[in-house]
């Protein structure tokens, strides 16, 4: 497999999740949180977007921010199935929660900063293409933004899907740019 269908496997698991996030279908109601595992999967897939872009200075931090996303995004993604074993449990939840708010070690890197990194590397790659590749590169850009807008201000779980579509198909459009012709 190249590279590229690495990617877009990471696309779809990740657009999967937040269509599941979104609470658009009724509750599953099954012991598997199969929004997490797709976003899970997804996000480790993303990961091969550091090999897809080129290797320039910006695209090596953009690497490291985007490796350091997937790695907050592994932290939430085991949070939130330790969360979900407590089932109904709303009691044992809410002091889940309550002690990963008041641990600095835990809420910034894994909950509140470290997931955003995914985001502004995957971005940040298409930065380098504002050039050649406008459209597709605001598209990625303005639709990290619009995900953390719609999930921490918002709260709104379809324009986190709709912001998250709009970001996944600005990376699947500049995976498959267009190459200049030879002249």
């Amino acid at each position: 497999m190249e590279t590229k269908h690495f990617c877009q496997i990471g696309l779809l698991f990740f657009l999967a999740s937040y269509l599941l996030f979104s609470n658009i279908f009724p509750s599953l109601n099954t012991s598997i949180d199969f929004a997490h595992c797709f976003n899970l999967i997804g996000a480790c897939f993303l990961l091969s977007f550091n090999d897809a872009f080129p290797k320039t200075k910006m695209n090596k931090v953009a690497s490291v921010m985007t490796a350091l996303g997937v790695v907050a995004h592994i932290g939430l993604c085991t949070i939130d199935f330790i969360m979900s074993g407590y089932g109904n449990n709303e009691i044992e939840k809410a002091e889940l929660s309550q002690h990963i708010s008041n641990s600095p070690l835990l809420f910034y890197p894994f909950v509140a900063v470290g997931p955003s990194l995914l985001f502004l590397g995957l971005a940040l790659h298409a930065f380098t293409f504002i050039k050649t590749e406008t459209l597709k590169s605001l598209m990625v850009m303005v639709g990290s933004v619009a995900v953390g807008f719609s999930f921490f201000v918002l709260k709104n779980g379809i324009c986190m899907l709709l912001s998250c579509a709009f970001f996944v198909l600005g990376l699947g459009l500049l995976l498959y740019k267009m190459k200049p012709k030879n002249c």
